[in-house]
């Protein structure tokens, strides 16, 4: 049955954009405590019971209530709370935070309290923001769908029959339905900017490094990288500055800079910037209006005095094979640890029962089947008599990869092309793990490189549907500011997201 697509009349309004709603705070033009209320108002109308969007596991009321109250207070008595002043910043539910529960959307770590808290939310908070609350995702991040949650399936708020994609689920929901100015997500082979793509909203997965992974729970530990989920351009570069950085608890994270990403720095134009279109991205099996998207954006840059160039990424389709042997082989050694004994769930005891045994039970009762299927496959893969023939070969692959990156940035300074072959496709329209996985084709190559990679929404299909699409814009590592640049462009040209009209209940 089609859902009747109108806004509930008693609906709060969706908050501001994260940049607007920081200015009004710092200006005590608003309250923060109020927007806080109002919000908290629509996700129990919108997100909450059975026929809700199912974006947030735990939403943090009370505890952001007094967050808010204390941003108030510093404003009212003339003090600066920070750049991220007031804003809602929703969390993946895979990055640790002290409040709540850190579950990775798997009953093997249903209750599961963090004793610590991941350096990426510690910043938010030193810089004003408020964390409202805990994300659903595919389980342990393994998913292109969201539909791989234990505790059910994330709903596209554009449209409750379709996926919201993967992995990062809740947190694209939940930005693209007003429910928060910003969200956390990890990115691993594209589980920011899929999700981003299929919900219309701005996903940004940063270099590798630029982000600490302290506190992210680790899926594949060279791939794996947090960043942000917003609703501008803007808002991305701004909860972007508030956490990239070096970090002494992550030995990989890179010292840069980036603090001028909220001061504007984005907005200086692209006359003369080299944006390379491959032709391996405009395949025949994308959908027609994503292609048609493309070239619509490739024309937005040439009007703005940027200049076209055809690159050649002849490995694109070799990067798929590629990310799902290194991916599963380090998830297969990173998850390891949660075996029911050290971290997780732990199965009834049975008389006579070997610890062996009991391992092997609590790991079936606690995954879910795309998380054990990984895991095979990457102990596979590692396995004596495989490792050269499949890990070995694999790792020479990204090699190429990376090199060929290398030679297509000697020619043009970002990429041009889709994030996704398709706008968001149906909840349960694709059982196939195969088919699943060709959702990742444009984004697992970014990861598998290191560089960084936007998605922006780029208007909607019009013809069968009203979905978002989107284009995915990528740069050289630790080439953010130029990335954010181009995106900011194009999102003046295509126009920004918006927030999506939640169909009513029934």
């Amino acid at each position: 049955m089609t859902r009747e697509r109108r806004e509930p009349p008693e609906l709060p309004e969706p908050p501001a954009t994260l940049g607007r709603h920081v200015a009004a705070v710092r200006a005590g033009e608003v309250s923060a405590a109020e927007v806080l209320e109002a919000t908290l108002r629509r996700i129990e109308a919108i997100d909450r019971g059975g026929t809700g969007l199912h974006a947030y596991h735990e939403v943090f009321a009370e505890e952001t209530r007094a967050e808010a109250e204390r941003i108030d207070r510093a404003v009212a008595a003339g003090e600066d709370p920070g750049p991220l002043a007031g804003a809602l910043v929703a969390v993946k539910d895979n990055i640790a935070t002290t409040v709540g529960r850190t579950t990775c959307s798997s009953r093997l770590l249903e209750h599961w309290r963090s004793p610590f808290e991941a350096t990426c939310v510690a910043r938010i908070r030193a810089a004003g923001g408020l964390v409202i609350g805990k994300t659903n995702l595919d389980e342990f991040a393994m998913g292109s769908s969201g539909e791989h949650c234990a505790w059910g399936p994330v709903r596209n708020p554009h449209d409750p029959d379709r996926v919201p994609g993967g992995s990062s689920a809740g947190s694209a929901a939940a930005v693209a339905a007003g429910l928060c100015h910003a969200a956390l997500g990890s990115d691993t082979g594209g589980s920011i900017r899929q999700p981003a793509a299929f919900c219309g909203c701005v996903g940004l997965k940063p270099s590798h490094g630029a982000v600490s992974r302290h506190g992210l729970v680790a899926f594949g530990s060279s791939l794996d990288q947090v960043g942000p989920l917003a609703r501008t351009v803007e808002d991305a570069a701004a909860l972007f500055a508030a956490i990239a950085g070096v970090d002494r608890f992550d030995s990989t994270s890179a010292d840069h800079d980036w603090s001028s990403l909220a001061d504007g720095a984005i907005s200086e134009g692209v006359d003369g910037l080299r944006v390379g279109v491959p032709e391996t991205f405009l395949d025949e099996r994308n959908a027609p209006e994503v292609n048609a998207a493309v070239r619509r954006a490739a024309d937005a840059f040439e009007a703005r005095g940027a200049t076209v160039v055809p690159v050649e990424l002849p490995l694109t389709e070799i990067g798929l094979s590629t990310y799902y042997v290194v991916a599963p082989a380090e998830a297969s050694s990173n998850l390891a640890r949660f075996d029911g004994i050290r971290y997780g769930r732990r199965a009834a005891a049975r008389p006579g029962e070997s610890l062996e045994e009991i391992y092997a039970r609590s790991r079936a009762e606690g995954f879910g089947p795309e998380v054990r299927r990984r895991i095979l496959i990457g102990t596979y893969v590692l396995s004596a008599g495989h490792h050269d023939a499949y890990y070995r070969r694999a790792l020479q692959a990204r090699r190429l990869i990376a090199e060929e990156y290398d030679r297509a940035f000697e020619r043009c300074d970002v990429l041009l092309g889709p994030t996704a072959p398709t706008p968001a496709f149906e909840l349960g329209g694709r059982t196939d793990p195969l088919s699943m996985y060709l959702c990742d084709v444009y984004t697992v190559n970014a990861a598998i490189a290191g560089i960084c990679g936007i998605s922006i929404p780029a208007g909607r299909d019009e013809s069968r549907r009203p979905l978002p699409l989107a284009v995915q814009l990528q740069a050289p590592a630790f080439e953010e500011r130029r990335l954010l640049r181009a995106a900011w462009m194009l999102e003046e040209s295509l126009g920004p997201a918006e927030v999506a009209t939640i169909p009513s209940a029934g």
